[in-house]
């Protein structure tokens, strides 16, 4: 299993850093409201937004590997990079330089595939935002398009948006096992460190609604 605290390092706020001082930081998600409560988030996690979405499940798809990822609410579309773990069992991130490609952890499910599939942004880099910067924008309902090598697309719609701190990243929620077909995006959030980064991690999770 992954751990929780080295998906936590995906970014760590290098251009607010290089700056020198915290100009702005990314959008953070919308407290939750009475109408839609977060499901959970527990062990110390601040839970940020709201219930399940009503979309019903699509029927998973065999496995393949991803190669695009868009979401159109945040334009977002990035190419997908495969990613492993370094000698030290922890995860690894896309290449800093490279502002706009999302890593995909390949020893996971695939997107579409029964699982929980992950997939990893820098928020920033010394140059600037990258390609989850707006991350903490979305919102229960949008639709993350995932474009697979087998040319069929896996369509997710986003159920919920927290933050968790890095000290309480919930693995077994993320990494654990699912008989659904899961998707979830993760990044840097929450405040930030002039000498330890972010603080927390900003994590949208999604499920399968449909394939074409």
């Amino acid at each position: 299993m992954v751990s929780g605290a080295t998906a936590a390092a995906v970014a760590s706020g290098l251009w607010l850093l290089h700056e020198g001082i915290r100009v702005t930081g990314p959008p953070q998600p919308l407290p939750p409201t009475a109408a839609g409560q977060p499901q959970g988030g527990g062990d110390g996690a601040r839970a940020t937004a709201a219930a399940r979405s009503p979309q019903p499940d699509a029927a998973p798809m065999p496995p393949s590997d991803p190669v695009r990822i868009r979401i159109p609410s945040i334009r977002v579309d990035a190419p997908v990079t495969g990613l492993g773990l370094d000698p030290d069992r922890h995860l690894s991130t896309p290449p800093v330089a490279v502002k706009n490609l999302v890593g995909w952890y390949r020893d996971g499910a695939s997107p579409g595939a029964v699982g929980n599939a992950i997939a990893i942004g820098h928020v920033d880099t010394m140059t600037g935002p990258a390609v989850f910067y707006l991350l903490g924008l979305l919102h229960p309902g949008d639709l993350v398009e995932v474009t697979r090598r087998d040319h069929r697309i896996a369509v997710f719609t986003i159920d919920a948006v927290r933050v968790y701190p890095k000290s309480a990243f919930p693995d077994t929620a993320v990494y654990g096992p699912t008989r659904r077909s899961e998707l979830h995006l993760i990044t840097c959030g929450g405040s930030y460190d002039k000498r330890s980064g972010y603080q927390s991690n900003t994590v949208v999770s999604a499920h399968l609604t449909a394939g074409r």
